[in-house]
């Protein structure tokens, strides 16, 4: 007797694809160039990009006008630290004293053994809320603070600003990455003004001085 033949099988649909995200990052200058740091598989961690922080730093270092991409003696926070690419950047260009602010204890862990690995002095580790460390750092005491939140915390934004810009000395500035650009009449409420800006991808990139010092 003849066999039946089995019948066709049906394709299956492909499976959606997360984004694909890096699992590490590089530091771009300094001490430390081209050391490579970790980055944990968790939800919302977004590592600054490599080209976006290499232009923020060149911004940066025009400010700081020591030559050789150097941010010799600054103070920094670095508020959503994450990665700690942007923290670890700051210190390997020789600024002084950097806080990193993480509140996932995983993340933290992840610091520490950073650190540990660049013998890291200039920087410190915090586990808590960023924002609540900008609130305590001295009126006028911080040459930059970093705020890289994460894209869906949008209620972190404002008081972000405001407690930066009070932290900010004359002559400092406060790098934003959002997934949206704010305008300088948005800004102006916190006294901050656009000075420079980037967008690569979904990330917008603001370099923000204080509002009295102007975008020249």
């Amino acid at each position: 007797m003849p066999q039946k033949a089995a019948p066709a099988s049906r394709p299956t649909a492909p499976k959606p694809k997360r984004p694909s995200k890096p699992s590490e990052v590089r530091i771009i200058g300094g001490e430390w160039k081209r050391t490579r740091l970790a980055v944990a598989d968790k939800p919302g961690l977004r590592p600054t990009p490599d080209r976006v922080r290499e232009t923020l730093f060149n911004w940066l270092a025009s400010l700081a006008g020591a030559g050789g991409g150097e941010l010799p003696g600054w103070q920094c926070v670095d508020a959503f630290a994450g990665t700690g690419a942007l923290g670890f950047e700051a210190a390997s260009r020789g600024a002084a004293n950097v806080l990193l602010c993480e509140q996932d204890a995983a993340l933290v862990a992840q610091l520490q053994a950073a650190k540990t690995k660049l013998s890291a002095e200039a920087v410190r580790i915090e586990r808590g809320n960023g924002v609540t460390a900008l609130e305590r750092a001295p009126s006028g005491s911080l040459d930059a603070v970093f705020l890289d939140p994460p894209f869906d915390s949008t209620a972190l934004y404002e008081p972000a600003l405001r407690a930066a810009a009070r932290a900010l000395r004359a002559g400092g500035s406060v790098y934003l990455e959002a997934p949206r650009r704010w305008s300088d009449e948005e800004l102006a409420a916190f006294g901050l003004v656009g000075f420079r800006y980037l967008k690569a991808g979904a990330v917008h990139a603001h370099l923000l001085r204080l509002a009295a010092e102007g975008t020249a």
